[in-house]
């Protein structure tokens, strides 16, 4: 069992890659990572990333963090359960640069999304913690659900009536607590 991820081991990871790949690409932190580095969570027990460009050299690096570390990196994010979003690189927010990696927080609307679709209660928490930091709007939260909306055929483990009705139901919410 791996320990569980603070941000001092996030910051770690970001320098080690950034020292150890061998070329230009980016790194976008979904889920824990991004709420630990934005701080509605103190902990996280693994890492999940989304590569786009792929830096050259990093899954040698990964690997070796992963040990180095004690941590879970995964690669997942958003668009390997959704349709990507359009427009999400532009709303990925940026974290830093580290040697020729960039680092990113994947699209908020897009983590958003996918919290919603699973519905879990923890998830839920995130994007009202989320939305109360400003990390999404709202207006795009539902113009991106209807863009991918015809899409969602492809990910037959999404159901989009429930998916929509959860969106209406956060929205209601968050439109009552403003």
């Amino acid at each position: 069992m791996r320990s569980t991820v603070d941000p001092e081991k996030i910051e770690q990871l970001m320098s080690i890659l950034g020292r150890e790949a061998r070329g230009a690409g980016c790194v976008y932190f979904t889920g824990g990572a991004s709420a630990l580095l934005i701080g509605w969570r103190n902990a996280t027990v693994d890492i999940d990333i989304r590569l786009d460009p792929e830096p050259p050299g990093i899954f040698q690096a990964i690997a070796k963090l992963k040990q180095d570390l004690n941590i879970n990196i995964e690669l997942a994010s958003p668009q390997d359960f959704l349709p990507p979003l359009p427009g999400w690189r532009d709303r990925s927010l940026f974290i830093g640069k580290r040697g020729q990696v960039s680092f990113y927080h994947y699209d908020f609307t897009a983590q958003a999304l996918f919290k919603l679709s699973r519905g879990y209660d923890r998830d839920i928490n995130d994007v009202l913690a989320m939305y109360s930091q400003g990390l999404f709007l709202l207006k795009n939260l539902r113009d991106c659900f209807e863009a991918i909306e015809p899409e969602l055929i492809r990910f037959p483990s999404i159901n989009p009536e429930i998916l929509k009705g959860r969106l209406n139901e956060f929205i209601e919410k968050a439109l009552s607590e403003e």
